[in-house]
């Protein structure tokens, strides 16, 4: 009989089958009696199973199932509808319906896994699912945005028995936020088996109550579960290992483990001169847990972490490592231009990738927990994280998803606060301070280690609700300049700008349209609640007792059109656009969250037909001073204010607009804007040359439409179609335009002021995949992108 590894976890994404629309499953009043496409089982005679296999589309009709692998969003695959009896889903899920859907997929289990634990894990499935395996209706979870998993040991069918199905119908009609949430099995699915003695589920809590550069204490506590029919006596074993994969310390112990039951077992572990996980330089470490029994290893577990400390101050605010440290965050949803709310990893990153480029160090997850592939991420590139809880609910399905978020999160470095809720009409009210206060006491018991907040946008000072919290969240505190009042009333309260901003602007836009819902880049349409980037930044670098801020949002995110509706069918809160392409103010966080030095000038310089035109140029610095030159003439130099910007009134003439940075008197970076001719070419800028063949791996092609000389020209418009050859495929397509109604799945884009996105995902072979982009009167564009096997 083949040996059976001590764990194994396999990624469950490939070879599903999709069909959009609802079919009828009767209850299943018998274990196994679904039958249909609940099963691959024969449809045999007798009057059971003919009531086994009465459910619709296994025999009575022809059902079109689509062949695809995970992640998953149909939702982004439809068509806008502007429709106010859409139902729950109207513009502020961006105008796209949601539904019902089931996953279909059929797999083996080798007969020596009999006996083992099998279990299977969603991180992420939209609205209400249920799961059904081989006719056995499994379970139903509520909650779209924490995993959740089953075992399925017993209903599985292994060897000989025969092939085993597993369908998910996705109930997606309903929505869980007010924001764009997508449709379907849109994170990551996990087959994994284990022995019957094993740890737990998420059974590792790693901590490091003792931290000096010299040494750390690194506490251990392991939960042991033993799903077997004896009580056993194992050994459990414990190696630290540094990032080059040398072991730094190590603990063993005896345990007793009763049969059907769990315990915990608690080791303290020395790691001699640690290097310490930080946003400049986050340092992993690696902890095995073994589980030995009879001298044979049964169960080998995994935990990623690192040795940090971390405080909050009411007067001086956070401090990592002892050292001071101000919060640059950005709040963000999970989606993105051409894939909806399915991210592949790769795209998680690159976004995160942008805003570290930024300057951005802290990351908000609004306003649900993230995937699990988003915090392991921000682990390796030093992005803090707020953690976030989906809503004020102390129910048992609320206490179960907050539970289960905690577990499965505390062992992230980046993870800095766990927030409770956010903006809940409960806040300032005696009755949602008895419900925050169960949340925040939950989460103290499961996890000591890190602060509980709630972000608020009222009745901060009311019911006692601040006072069951930590940190209290001020969103968009500086009305009335209310967080810097607080803190001279409540001077112990410790407070961080949890939410600011809410600019909104549209990329390459400097005029609002309320026809075409655009938004100028001046910031002049700036809603009742919010404020420019520039008085949220200046009031923490002025107030370190704010701690820091999460600006609303970091990229522009489907649902929420503000302040216009149709056409509109995104948000215009981003810093970013939805294809992650910078607007301008962009640039002032790049000057006041990097010392790199920097400068940015808008707007940009092709307004034909406008000679003589008055326009005011504004210049984004960190230099000491900043001077604008137009076609060879000086029009005067500014000392820079970091936290504001500078501004000019030109006359405007084509050419050439510069703006130059000076350091001591001497130009030290410059920005150049150019009159752009006709559009004559296209441009394909990849963000990087390789991919890995995994099926996954997926590139940002950035395509821009420019004159004869290259330049880019920032009003164009064209239609781009994209061909895709090779070992890859076109995933989707984006251009940042909040009022476009063009499909992402598809093969053409038409750019929005000179820029589109087109995204390239590797097949699972190696090779080269070539992209081009052809446009009818443009010269087109080629690039070939490389697809390695992954290096083992």
């Amino acid at each position: 009989m083949k040996q059976q590894p001590a764990r194994e976890q396999r990624l469950f994404d490939e070879d599903w089958h999709f069909y959009k629309g609802n079919i009828s499953i009767p209850y299943a009043v018998k274990g196994g009696m679904t039958g249909g496409i609940t099963d691959c089982g024969s449809h045999q005679e007798g009057e059971w199973l003919d009531i086994a296999f009465n459910d619709k589309g296994m025999e009575h009709q022809q059902l079109e199932w689509v062949s695809l692998g995970l992640p998953h969003d149909w939702c982004v695959e439809q068509q806008y509808v502007h429709d106010d009896l859409l139902g729950a889903r109207d513009g502020s899920h961006g105008y796209l319906p949601g539904g019902t859907g089931f996953y279909r997929k059929t797999f083996e289990i080798p007969a020596e896994g009999l006996g083992r634990k099998w279990s299977i894990r969603f991180d992420g499935v939209s609205g209400v699912s249920t799961v059904w395996v081989n006719g056995h209706l499994i379970g139903e979870h509520r909650g779209g945005y924490i995993g959740f998993s089953y075992d399925l040991s017993d209903v599985l069918r292994y060897g000989a028995e025969g092939k085993n199905v597993i369908l998910v119908k996705v109930d997606a009609t309903e929505p869980e936020g007010w924001w764009y949430e997508g449709c379907g099995i849109y994170r990551h699915v996990w087959l994994e088996q284990t022995h019957l003695l094993h740890v737990g589920e998420y059974g590792t809590f790693i901590t490091t109550p003792e931290v000096s550069r010299e040494q750390a204490m690194v506490n251990v506590r392991t939960t042991l579960c033993n799903e077997g029919t004896q009580s056993e006596t194992m050994e459990l074993v414990t190696e630290i290992y540094d990032a080059d994969g040398q072991a730094v310390g190590s603990a063993v112990d005896r345990v007793f483990a009763e049969n059907y039951g769990e315990r915990e077992q608690e080791q303290e572990i020395v790691v001699e001169q640690p290097k310490l996980w930080s946003t400049d330089t986050p340092y992993l470490y690696r902890a095995v847990s073994f589980v030995n029994l009879n001298g044979e290893t049964v169960d080998r577990y995994e935990t990623v972490f690192g040795i940090r400390i971390i405080r909050f101050d009411a007067n001086e605010g956070f401090f990592l490592n002892g050292e001071p440290l101000l919060i640059k965050g950005t709040c963000n949803h999970q989606d993105f231009a051409g894939v909806g709310v399915a991210l592949p990893d790769s795209l998680i990153e690159y976004k995160l990738k942008l805003l570290q480029e930024m300057g951005s160090n802290a990351y908000r997850s609004a306003h649900h927990p993230p995937t699990p592939a988003l915090l392991a991420a921000c682990d390796r590139i030093g992005m803090l994280v707020m953690d976030e809880n989906r809503k004020l609910d102390s129910s048992p399905n609320g206490l179960s998803q907050l539970k289960r978020m905690l577990y499965r999160d505390r062992n992230h470095p980046s993870v800095i606060i766990w927030n409770l809720e956010n903006e809940e009409v409960l806040e300032g009210t005696v009755m949602g301070a008895r419900i925050l206060k169960t949340l925040a006491d939950t989460t103290r018991k499961i996890d000591p280690t890190r602060p509980v907040s709630a972000a608020l946008n009222h009745g901060w000072n009311e019911g006692g609700y601040s006072e069951v919290v930590d940190i209290v969240g001020y969103n968009y505190g500086q009305r009335n300049n209310l967080d810097i009042r607080d803190h001279e009333q409540y001077p112990e309260r410790v407070m961080i700008g949890s939410e600011s901003a809410s600019y909104t602007t549209t990329r390459g836009i400097y005029e609002d349209d309320p026809v075409r819902g655009y938004c100028s880049e001046y910031g002049t349409n700036v809603p009742s609640w919010g404020c420019s980037p520039e008085r949220a930044w200046s009031d923490v670098a002025q107030n370190r007792f704010l701690t820091g801020v999460f600006l609303w949002t970091g990229f522009d995110y489907r649902g929420e059109p503000t302040p216009y509706r149709w056409p509109c069918i995104n948000s215009h809160f981003g810093i970013m656009d939805t294809c992650g392409f910078p607007k301008d103010s962009y640039y002032y966080m790049q000057a006041v969250w990097t010392d790199e030095p920097m400068v940015h000038l808008f707007p940009h310089w092709t307004w034909n037909g406008a000679e003589g035109r008055v326009i005011e140029v504004r210049v984004f610095s960190n230099t000491e001073t900043a001077e604008l030159i137009l076609n060879g003439r000086s029009l005067g130099e500014q000392q820079v204010n970091r936290t504001a910007h500078l501004s000019w009134d030109v006359g405007y003439e084509p050419g050439e607009l510069i703006a130059v940075g000076k350091i001591g008197g001497k130009p030290v970076t410059r920005k150049v804007a150019v009159t752009a001719g006709q559009a004559a070419g296209i441009r394909l800028y990849p963000d990087r040359s390789r991919a890995v063949a995994d099926g996954a791996d997926t590139v940002p092609v950035r395509v821009a439409v420019v004159d004869g000389q290259g330049n880019i020209v920032p009003t164009a418009d064209n239609e781009i179609r994209f061909e895709v050859e090779g070992a890859g495929i076109l995933l989707g397509v984006g251009n940042g335009n909040p009022s476009s109604h063009e499909p992402d799945k598809a093969t053409v884009r038409r750019a929005f002021n000179g820029w589109c996105l087109a995204l390239v995902q590797a097949s699972a072979e190696a090779g080269p995949v070539t992209v081009r982009a052809v446009s009818t009167g443009l010269a087109s564009a080629e690039v070939v992108l490389q697809i390695s096997k992954p290096s083992i």
